[in-house]
């Protein structure tokens, strides 16, 4: 007599929902069938062809932000088991079940698990980062740095604007303006840069505006939550020295 085949391994999600900006979120649960190295976005993805919750009714697909799919872009960030992360990177293998998807709720919510990271952009045009150049032209080889200040400046380099850093953040809050840590380590790496330093005074005038660095109470959440490891207390730091030092030149007339 044959054996009777074990039933299929599932994996159950609980999703926190939101049809749009102004109505109240609920959860909606679903179960798929288990598949070896399988990640959250490609659950979502299984969950976006066949709409189907837990209790067998058709519902609206799942809506969620992705694009590269290997932790570069920072689309996919969302709240996995309550903490804020890249789901890309987060393998269903690894995570305590069931598996509970929300938004991250420092950044308004526009529907699901999709957010409004305009705050976080907003101050990254504030704190101006990026090098000007003029022209779009062909300016040849750029300035070059010294070996050590590039490795560090690398590592700043790795912020994928992902928004983690600023939902780990306490400071960030719709009770504050705070633009967080994303924003200030972005001031240290354009204000370490042969023709980005050029506009160095305006940046750490940035920071030293309502909203700016004088948000940070010091909790450290932003450095344990980034994905990329980067030293962004580290940042704060070095920006906190620059600003007291811009801010006693003023005053001396320098």
């Amino acid at each position: 007599m044959a054996e009777p085949k074990a039933a299929a391994k599932k994996v159950k999600f609980i999703i926190t929902r939101q049809d749009e900006p102004e109505a109240a979120s609920y959860t909606e649960e679903f179960e798929l069938d288990y598949r070896p190295g399988m990640n959250v976005i490609s659950a979502l993805m299984e969950i976006q062809r066949n709409p189907v919750n837990l209790n067998g009714q058709d519902t609206a697909p799942v809506c969620w932000e992705s694009n590269c799919l290997e932790e570069v872009c920072g689309a996919c960030s969302m709240v996995i088991n309550g903490k804020p992360r890249q789901a890309c990177a987060a393998l269903v293998d690894n995570l305590e079940q069931p598996v509970r998807l929300e938004p991250m709720k420092t950044f308004p919510i526009v529907r699901d698990l999709v957010i409004d990271r305009s705050r976080m952009f907003t101050s990254l045009k504030r704190v101006k980062a990026w090098i000007p150049i003029d022209g779009t032209y062909d300016l040849g080889p750029g300035p070059r740095m010294p070996e050590k200040k590039r490795q560090w400046a690398y590592e700043l380099s790795k912020c994928m604007t992902c928004g983690v850093c600023l939902e780990a953040c306490p400071n960030v809050n719709e009770k504050t303006n705070f633009m967080g840590p994303a924003p200030i380590s972005q001031v240290r790496l354009f204000n370490a840069h042969p023709t980005g330093e050029m506009n160095a005074e305006e940046r750490i005038e940035a920071l030293m505006e309502d909203g700016g660095i004088e948000g940070c109470g010091n909790s450290q959440n932003c450095v344990r939550a980034c994905p990329k490891g980067i030293p962004l207390t580290t940042s704060i730091a070095e920006m906190n020295k620059a600003t007291t030092k811009h801010m006693f030149k003023n005053w001396l007339g320098l």
